[in-house]
């Protein structure tokens, strides 16, 4: 099932052709075609140059519709060449048919019957994907339209095991406790099947409320406690629409801030004690962080439970395809970077996989979101430049070149698609429409304070508060700020402007070119003797980045030439031609 290192699966028309793709047509399973298929074809192969992997068939979305029709189980990593070893004829360390079962019973536990699926394989602990909870709608009527097409016959039979352990006595003010325990105990039985006992939660809400219906739920909330066993970390992060900002101030996350003090937003960041003290990151001030460090301290933190933890990790949001793929390919490209991850994969092969089984096969929808200025698939690419430090490393060493990591990724000159930032002055300037979205942009104070600790008796079944800092009765610290507390600047428009036009780094002349680069970072890890150790993980993921920008700013750049009204266009097309991506007869190479 292996292949060789140096047999290249993917080239640079490749990434072109599924781009192209995947910013026309949302995949949905059922609608399969000689194009998906051959997307299929070739993220298999760039699995096989690193793993032995068994595959679950969805073929016409029976399992989920926006999931793969291929669903890649990996079992083991192969050796650094890409070659098999004694253990490939040692037989699946999983029962497929039962995995698969089990997949097909859970699927009504989870938002749009997106069950947990293990993605990545790091140290021989999986990194799992899938939606949220279902709620009382959702399961109540995906199981009765099930119900209703199978001929009147359960397509899920029942557990009575799992069925009794988790059954109790209804509570007085609800009577679905059955249908519940039913598929969420399915649901638990796949976690723990897969050794997964850490769920990160990225939900700005509790539950999902739509009409006043609560639509969705989450872990976290389940007033049952069937999740008790797992660690449940609430990590609050943005969703897509606040992407729109993101591309309203200038394709920029430095100095952009969420508004937390909306109406929907519920959810306290919650982070069990010990992890939160052995990040040293000071977790009390996350509503003060913007796009950038929230996004970096959330990776390192995902990073540190892979690292430290001796069991799998679950990483979702509400429907599973904006911001969980989000992290996910952030997770596969930093491992990457490290040799953690896929280590026989050129930069262009896991660029191509993370795009076509992270982001397409999985259901984003790039062209709504396109539509839409939520750019939360460009955001990705572009926050690569924003974890090449060691600090993000699953890696140990020296730290003698630490401190000045980020200011050389900053100071770089790279082909960027979108707005350099005279350009973004200008337009910004001239229109008042990229401060009129409805998710306010704030800068908050970013006062620091100590890191926060809290020892309690694990035996109280009550949370104490201190201030605003909640230790929960499983050892977590949920931190809350009041709404009421978030400090506002009198013009937050003046602050994004001036955000726009700070200085910028003069580039390096001893930048090395793409070409050159990619002689060194192309094959698998092994390091030439002319890289130093601390600087092969910057440079890889540069020519992650560096790839990608040049696709797409001939795949998608084009077609912010046609929107006038945006004036995104004009700056696209000088920023390309400066940096030498446009022919002089506006053919993007």
């Amino acid at each position: 099932m292996g292949e060789s290192q140096g047999a290249a699966v993917v080239n640079e028309t490749d990434l072109r052709q599924i781009l192209d793709h995947f910013s026309k047509t949302q995949y949905r399973a059922r609608d399969g075609s000689s194009k998906v298929e051959g997307f299929e074809r070739k993220c298999l192969a760039l699995f096989a140059k690193d793993y032995k992997y068994s595959v679950i068939l969805n073929s016409n979305g029976e399992l989920c519709g926006h999931y793969p029709g291929k669903l890649v189980v990996l079992e083991y990593m192969l050796g650094t060449d890409g070659l098999l070893g004694e253990r490939d004829h040692v037989e699946s360390m999983y029962d497929v048919a039962k995995l698969r079962e089990m997949m097909c019973r859970s699927r009504f536990a989870r938002c749009r019957e997106r069950f947990v699926m293990p993605v990545i394989l790091c140290d021989g602990k999986h990194i799992c994907r899938s939606a949220t909870l279902s709620g009382g709608p959702e399961i109540y009527g995906r199981s009765g339209f099930n119900y209703f097409f199978s001929g009147g016959e359960s397509a899920e039979p029942e557990d009575e095991e799992t069925f009794t352990s988790l059954s109790r006595s209804p509570s007085t003010s609800s009577n679905d406790w059955p249908l519940f325990d039913r598929y969420r105990g399915q649901d638990i039985k796949l976690l723990k099947m897969l050794s997964v006992t850490t769920v990160c939660d990225l939900m700005l809400e509790n539950k999902k409320v739509k009409f006043g219906v609560n639509v969705t739920s989450s872990e976290k909330v389940d007033k049952e406690h069937r999740y008790s066993d797992f660690c449940l970390l609430s990590l609050p992060y943005p969703g897509c629409e606040f992407f729109k900002d993101f591309r309203d101030n200038g394709f920029n996350g430095v100095n952009l801030f969420f508004d937390w003090s909306q109406d929907f937003v519920d959810a306290d960041l919650s982070i069990p004690d010990r992890v939160a003290t052995a990040t040293g990151i000071d977790w009390h001030v996350y509503r003060s962080w913007d796009l950038v460090r929230i996004t970096q301290n959330y990776l390192k933190l995902l990073l540190f439970l892979i690292k430290d933890g001796d069991s799998g990790v679950l990483v979702h949001c509400i429907s599973g395809w904006d911001r969980t793929p989000l992290f996910i390919s952030l997770l596969r490209l930093s491992l990457w970077a490290d040799c953690k991850a896929h280590a026989n994969l050129s930069a262009a092969e896991i660029l191509y996989l993370t795009i076509a089984y992270d982001w397409l096969l999985f259901g984003h929808n790039l062209c709504d979101r396109l539509g839409k200025g939520e750019d939360v698939f460009f955001f990705c690419f572009n926050f690569l430049k924003h974890i090449t430090s060691d600090d993000f490393s699953l890696i140990q060493r020296s730290r003698r070149h630490r401190a000045s990591s980020r200011a050389d990724s900053e100071s770089c000159l790279e082909p960027m698609v979108l707005l350099d930032l005279e350009e973004s002055r200008k337009h910004k300037l001239g229109s008042n429409s990229s401060l009129s979205s409805n998710i306010s942009i704030t800068s908050i104070s970013s006062t620091s304070s100590p890191i926060l600790t809290s020892v309690q008796d694990s035996s109280s079944k009550e949370e104490t508060r201190n201030g605003d800092i909640h230790q929960t009765s499983n050892g977590a610290v949920r931190y809350n700020v009041p709404k009421s507390s978030i400090h506002r600047p009198e013009s937050a428009k003046q602050t994004i402007i001036q955000s726009a036009t700070s200085p910028v780094a003069v580039p390096r002349s001893c930048r090395r070119s793409s070409a050159d680069m990619a002689k060194s970072t192309s094959s698998a890890c092994g390091r030439p003797e002319h890289i130093p150790e601390e600087s092969l993980r910057k440079q890889r993921l540069d020519q992650v980045r560096m790839e990608f920008n040049k696709i797409y700013s001939s795949v998608i750049g084009p077609r912010y030439a046609m929107e006038p009204s945006t004036g995104l266009g004009s700056v696209i097309g000088s920023l390309v031609t400066k940096v030498g991506l446009k022919g002089g007869r506006g053919q993007y190479v």
